[in-house]
């Protein structure tokens, strides 16, 4: 029985004897850690934008023309007011003169019904009255004298009546004519002479602008940047011919995904990025948020406005850029790298390094802002704690297990 117990006791010591070196030699795992540091924290969100000028000019086609002669090219800095194309103005000032022949035509319509008809008109019906006139006062002395006559008994009764129905007429004729002359036209007449008149002027203007704009002149002082225009080239009626802007002030129409769209603000600061010139930084900020999303390909957008604060930025009208913004910063909060943090039932946690640096702690932290990189703790750490952001050898980190800190 003695000899059992011997045996069993020799056992467990060895098992423990077994554990213990085990343990002491065991390797440890090789993780990366970082320390708990105080840090500004930016949140940030990129998308994608367009450059265009403040306020463009484009200059299209007032009419179907060649083009005469183009005295710029794309690029050149023009002062307000020069000349910069000429469009062929037969058809333009033919057009003109058309008008002009039509207005004059209406208002000889507005003078004649306002003057109750031409010279010529209000001539023969002053003779018309004249004539009437003479008329009536033959029948009046015919009837005078047929009258006398006609007590004596030598006109009949039948020639006393007859007279007095052709001094009727001659009456009636009369007030026609005196009517004719002072009122010829209708109220509606006149008005509608006047409307003439006025739908003459408006054509004869239009004619008139569209020969202005066969000579094109520059509209402001800037930079002629689109030309599609050349010498004795056609252009059809609308077709555009030049784009300038003064491009010392642009803008970036930028398109921000929905989700993203309520982290956006007036004024918020924005970096502006272009391919062709890599590693130069544009600054501006945003001017306008979104008042409504947009489908934008495959996307529902909104669209930012975006001033350049760079004077003289050098971007080109209608390239694309990359833009930035700074959505929310805090500038000494306590932070840990993302990869870091670790949750589990909605609660979040991280591997603190134990004091002797030999083994990880389980330490729920409370967190606060999350960038794309970093996150705020809020409590569970202090500033100068270590922790493990993940294994070099690909194992799962473990509470407890012997680890070594490599680089």
């Amino acid at each position: 029985m003695n000899r059992l117990w011997l045996w069993l006791g020799g056992a467990v010591f060895l098992v423990v004897v077994f554990f213990t070196v085990r343990s002491m030699t065991r390797e440890r795992q090789p993780v990366r850690a970082v320390r708990v540091s105080h840090s500004e924290l930016v949140n940030t969100v990129s998308t994608n934008g367009r450059v265009e000028p403040e306020v463009n000019y484009e200059v299209h086609s007032p009419l179907a023309s060649t083009i005469e002669a183009v005295y710029v090219q794309p690029g050149d800095k023009v002062a307000a007011g020069q000349l910069l194309l000429k469009l062929d103005d037969k058809e333009a000032a033919a057009r003109v003169a058309t008008a002009e022949s039509g207005v004059r035509a209406a208002e000889a319509g507005v003078e004649a019904a306002t003057h109750n008809g031409t010279q010529q008109e209000r001539q023969q019906a002053a003779s018309d009255i004249v004539r009437a006139r003479l008329e009536r006062d033959s029948a009046r002395k015919d009837v005078d004298a047929l009258t006398r006559l006609n007590a004596t008994g030598a006109a009949s009764a039948a020639e006393v009546a007859s007279a007095k129905q052709r001094l009727e007429s001659a009456e009636a004729s009369l007030r026609a004519a005196e009517e004719g002359a002072h009122s010829r036209y209708s109220s509606a007449e006149i008005a509608r002479a006047q409307s003439s008149l006025k739908e003459a002027e408006a054509n004869l203007a239009e004619a008139r602008e569209v020969l202005a704009q066969t000579s094109v002149h520059a509209p402001i002082a800037g930079t002629i940047y689109s030309l599609n225009a050349g010498r004795t080239e056609f252009a059809e009626a609308g077709k555009q011919l030049l784009q300038m802007a003064d491009l010392n002030h642009e803008r970036v129409r930028a398109y921000f995904d929905e989700p993203e769209i309520g982290k956006l603000e007036v004024g918020q600061k924005i970096q502006i990025k272009w391919d062709a010139k890599a590693g130069r930084v544009w600054n501006g900020h945003i001017v306008r948020v979104p008042i409504t999303v947009i489908a934008f390909g495959t996307r529902s957008v909104g669209e930012v406005l975006i001033q350049i604060d760079d004077a003289d930025s050098g971007l080109l009208p209608e390239t694309n850029v990359s833009v930035t913004v700074t959505t929310s910063s805090e500038p000494n909060a306590l932070t840990v790298p993302r990869e870091a943090l670790h949750a589990e039932n909605s609660k979040y946690y991280v591997y603190r390094l134990a004091a002797d640096r030999g083994s990880l702690l389980r330490t729920p932290v409370t967190i606060g802002t999350i960038n794309l990189t970093q996150v705020a703790i809020l409590s569970g750490l202090t500033d100068g704690d270590q922790v493990a952001t993940g294994s070099t050898n690909g194992q799962p980190l473990q509470e407890g297990i012997p680890v070594k800190v490599v680089r």
